[in-house]
């Protein structure tokens, strides 16, 4: 007998033998008396004679056939059994994260004068749901820097209040693809807020609803389907930055490579084959476009996601469509800037050097996987509690958060430092050139070779970084997730991965990826060898030179956990929210940027008029750019729409080929100076394959008047010719 349930949330006929519905979890009804009597007697399968040694096979359960809304494919005829050891639900939903594209910080390289001018690429939540026949597990790729505990937070309350204990931060893992062209201001400590200028209420708030409603997307697309796994090492994309750190490890001689090149990539069916999601794991920083940029970008992992999902017919503002992620594992001394620094010239077109080769060898595994994850789904999750007495581990204590001195110096291929400031600054070698005065000499001692330049664990009233911490792992079938709040070097997660691994396999797994920038962030995460060279990583590491054997020792107890079937303990979180210093400062002169007052244009001029016009005619590959007076980008962030569009002419109508989320746009955003005039310039690179015909460029904006009033407005460019 089959049962519906009455959420609305889609095709949802239900089977007899299941106690709920998988897209609301609502508890199925009792049976009256009346429909007992009208039900047919379920057949009973033959006993199997009883053994002491395995295991009862689950018995057969009821056929169900299910088809996805708008497939193309009907039921095949040979139906199987739902929750089959292979067989998931699966459900995957994409929604706009965009923060403000005007005067606003932007976080990655710490440079108050980086500001956001404008739109490269939008950026994007994608999140996946997995379940089985008793939980459900959640992967959220979110293109940012980093997860920080307010985002957690926000995301977890408004989950709690929409679906109740069903996903918690048990099940859910919210990672980042740590794209170093985003608006920051979310964090929350002071450490990473202050060079944006303090706390952003505006961003915070459109990260945390746009991961949210990309979750609930994926709630409502839940079908029944498979999961294949496929994976293949990729080769000119990637260098190791800190070299001389990582041949420091006694393990080195163990690896070929002093990266990691293999990418392993998941491909989300329904029963049917319809292609619901892709998500794929590859080490490599998101740092082509560099401390020049001001134009908001998801770098070199968006753009392979914008051109895979542009393959799938993605369309991103619908309920339910194709999601691809290119999410970011084990990067902390990988490098994509295969030639030196970001110059600011080349950035873009070194993007996407480095993006194609993520989406070529994507397409590639995506379109040879054949092999299907199978087994149960589990979780665990921690917190650590690092304040001032931190956790401790074989090799000693893990130190009071500090940062060293060589992170002023920078990265080595990624951000540049400041000007004489020295890398590899060790205690007790060239102190005379540091200037750096040990305040708390027992934090010293035990962060041993780095020269402390910030007691950021110290600070009062709150620690200027995190210092309760999440770890977290999550199984699918015979692949585990090891989410870390950590930029972990190569080393460092083979390291956490092999020692996951030696416990799980125990329960059939035969896959681990580490999953880096996960729900918080500590900054960087060396070995104790690469941690006394102290480069960049090593004096980024916070808690010391025990750091590492910390995190690996309680990424094995979570693993021990689950294997064993056993619960763990954990410490809480605190909610630092709206208490940091900084969140209560509204403004920091010479850094943060006053709100919109209003917005003004120049006399006899309306809002959305042309500045400067296109040309008549442009051939393929050449730019197109036409400006227009307009509001301030803060007035509507425009969330799941668009600044702009780009139409081409198709009989009688005019049909959109690209909005601001395409790589081939930009939206750029500048005030004339000691005045409220605001111009807004748009460019089109067109495509090599573009076709011939007639094109127009359509600015869409917001304008606020001196009563606070805010009014939609339109442009248009003339229309032109592309041959």
């Amino acid at each position: 007998m089959t049962w519906i349930c009455d959420c609305g949330k889609g095709s949802n006929v239900r089977t007899e033998w299941e106690k709920k519905c998988f897209r609301c979890n609502k508890e199925k009804p009792a049976l009256t008396k009346q429909q007992k009597e009208a039900s047919p007697p379920i057949k009973q399968e033959k006993e199997l004679p009883q053994q002491t040694t395995k295991k009862q096979p689950r018995k057969q359960r009821s056929r169900i056939i299910l088809v996805k809304r708008g497939s193309k494919n009907p039921p095949p005829q040979n139906t199987h059994n739902l929750w089959d050891n292979n067989d998931f639900l699966v459900g995957a939903g994409i929604y706009d994260i965009t923060g403000p594209a005007a005067e606003l910080g932007m976080m990655g390289f710490s440079d108050h004068e980086q500001k956001t001018t404008g739109i490269h690429t939008r950026l994007y939540s994608r999140a996946f749901i997995i379940g089985d026949s008793d939980k459900r597990v959640v992967y959220v790729s979110a293109e940012l820097l980093f997860i920080t505990p307010p985002l957690s937070l926000g995301v977890l309350e408004k989950l709690q209040q929409t679906y109740g204990e069903l996903y918690t931060k048990d099940n859910v893992m919210l990672t980042a693809t740590h794209t170093h062209s985003g608006p920051g201001g979310y964090c929350g400590y002071a450490l990473y807020d202050f060079a944006i200028g303090g706390f952003d209420n505006q961003n915070y708030n459109a990260i945390v609803n746009g991961i949210y409603q990309s979750i609930v997307r994926a709630h409502n697309s839940l079908a029944p389907g498979r999961i294949k796994i496929n994976q293949g090492d990729l080769d000119g994309v990637s260098m190791n930055r800190s070299e001389d750190a990582y041949n420091e490890n006694d393990d080195y001689d163990d690896y070929e490579d002093n990266i990691d090149k293999k990418m392993l990539l998941l491909r989300l069916e329904d029963m049917y084959s319809n292609e619901i999601g892709m998500i794929n794991w590859f080490a490599v920083h998101t740092t082509n476009i560099g401390n020049k940029n001001k134009l908001i970008s998801s770098d070199n992992k968006g753009y392979a996601s914008f051109y895979f999902e542009k393959s799938k017919k993605t369309d991103y503002l619908a309920e339910n469509t194709f999601v691809g992620a290119f999410a970011q594992s084990n990067a902390g001394d990988v490098s994509p800037n295969l030639w030196g620094h970001p110059d600011g010239e080349h950035d873009y077109e070194r993007m996407q050097n480095i993006g194609n080769k993520l989406l070529d060898k994507a397409n590639k595994l995506y379109d040879n996987a054949i092999t299907c994850l199978s087994g149960s789904l589990d979780y665990r999750h921690t917190y650590l509690d690092f304040s001032m007495n931190g956790p401790i581990c074989k090799e000693g204590r893990a130190c009071v958060a500090a940062i060293g001195a060589s992170v002023i110096g920078g990265a080595k291929a990624d951000g540049i430092g400041k000007p004489g400031i020295e890398k590899c600054i060790v205690f007790g070698k060239k102190l005379f050139n540091t200037f750096i005065i040990t305040v708390f000499p027992k934090d010293e001692a035990c962060h041993k070779e780095k020269v402390i330049a910030l007691h950021t664990g110290r600070m009062l009233p709150h620690p200027w970084t995190p210092d309760i911490l999440p770890a977290q792992i999550i199984k699918i079938g015979n692949l585990a997730l090891v989410g870390l709040p950590v930029e972990a070097t190569t080393m460092a997660g083979r390291r956490i991965r092999n020692a996951v691994q030696a416990i799980l396999s125990e329960i059939g797994v035969d896959n681990v990826v580490f999953a880096g920038y996960a729900n918080s962030h500590c900054g960087y995460l060396t070995t104790a060898q690469e941690y006394a060279v102290q480069n960049y990583e090593g004096a980024h590491t916070l808690f010391g030179p025990n750091s590492e054997t910390v995190f690996r020792e309680e990424a094995v107890k979570l693993a021990q956990s689950m294997r064993d079937g056993t619960d763990i303990s954990s410490a809480k979180l605190p909610d630092i929210r709206g208490k940091t210093i900084l969140s209560l400062i509204p403004f920091i002169p010479g850094i943060s940027m006053p709100g919109v007052i209003m917005d003004a244009k120049p006399p006899f001029e309306q809002f959305g008029s042309l500045r400067t016009n296109t040309k008549e005619a442009y051939n393929k590959g050449e730019t197109v750019s036409v400006a227009f007076w307009g509001g301030h980008p803060k007035n509507n962030l425009r969330t799941q729409n668009t600044f702009l569009e780009i139409q081409k002419k198709v009989g009688d109508a005019w049909q959109t080929i690209a909005r601001d989320n395409d790589p081939k746009t930009r939206y750029i955003w500048s005030r004339i100076r000691l005045t409220a005039f605001s111009t807004i310039t748009i460019k089109w690179d067109i495509p090599q394959d573009a076709e011939a015909g007639e094109y127009r460029i359509i600015h869409h904006g917001n304008w606020k008047s001196i009563s606070k009033k805010i009014s939609e407005y339109r442009g248009e460019s003339a229309t032109f010719t592309v041959n």
